[in-house]
């Protein structure tokens, strides 16, 4: 099949910039290590905490309950399930947690870097769009955050559970040890990453402080195809490669660890 050269260049000249981009990021942390310490590496590491634990808990709580009951008479859970419980889970902390703290990050971030910054802090910052803009502007972006947490969360259990399946073969009961776990949520957040990078584009314009520039999640998406081109859909993949990687690894180790001793401590029939 011929590629034209039309058609490979948004992509080289994508990849291009954000190999620039990474090199700007270790840059970024040498500087703050410079300048702050190792210590200035975890600035903001509270809100993070605020966000990640609650919408770690509704994801991995309602993936386990839907799990359990899609399971074989065996016990089994095979890929295709898992994508399905994965959507499930997705979907559910989008509505729950994901849309209203990524809602009031984007605009934080995006007050903060203004000529005019109107918010004085990050709950200052919540209780002024409360104010002005009722719970609904917590809620911008609803659509593409559902869309983006919900195909996230599917491709990541998908890969998971295929990975666990093919890995333990016909014994079920074959452990996995923390690093294998690792290295398999590794290429799970790779793929998540390739796979729905598009609409997390999208659920930031969405959630911006320009949000009102766009009729709709569709909107959002025909404007930027129109006056940015389709490579606009991949800005950031590379940065975002290694930093979700990472975070998918870790969590699904402690993840996988955790119910190890909950399976131990608190037996059910």
């Amino acid at each position: 099949m011929f590629i034209s050269r039309r058609t490979l260049w948004p992509i080289f000249t994508t990849f291009i910039s954000q190999s620039h981009a990474c090199n700007q990021q270790f840059d970024c942390v040498k500087q703050t290590v410079r300048g702050h310490g190792v210590k200035g590496l975890y600035r903001g590491l509270s809100s993070l905490l605020y966000g990640s634990i609650p919408k770690a808990s509704v994801r991995f709580g309602m993936f386990e309950f839907l799990s359990n009951k899609m399971r074989d008479e065996s016990g089994k859970l095979d890929s295709t399930r898992g994508l399905i419980c994965g959507l499930g889970a997705g979907v559910a902390e989008a509505v729950v947690v994901v849309c209203p703290m990524e809602t009031v990050k984007v605009k934080f971030i995006h007050d903060q870097t203004s000529a005019n910054p109107k918010y004085r802090g990050f709950f200052h910052g919540v209780r002024e769009i409360v104010r002005t803009q009722g719970l609904k502007g917590t809620y911008q972006g609803l659509t593409a955050t559902v869309l983006k947490q919900g195909s996230n969360q599917a491709i990541r259990f998908y890969v998971m559970t295929a990975l666990r399946n093919w890995y333990k073969g016909d014994n079920p009961q074959k452990t996995i040890n923390p690093f294998l776990t690792g290295v398999f949520g590794a290429v799970a957040g790779a793929a998540s990453v390739f796979g729905n990078t598009p609409l997390d584009v999208i659920k930031t314009r969405m959630q911006g402080l320009e949000a009102h520039k766009y009729k709709s999640t569709v909107d959002c998406a025909i404007k930027i195809m129109k006056y940015e081109g389709a490579a606009a859909f991949y800005k950031g993949t590379v940065p975002r490669l290694g930093r979700v990687c990472m975070d998918v690894a870790i969590v699904f180790i402690i993840y996988e660890e955790v119910v190890k001793v909950l399976n131990k401590v608190w037996k059910t029939d």
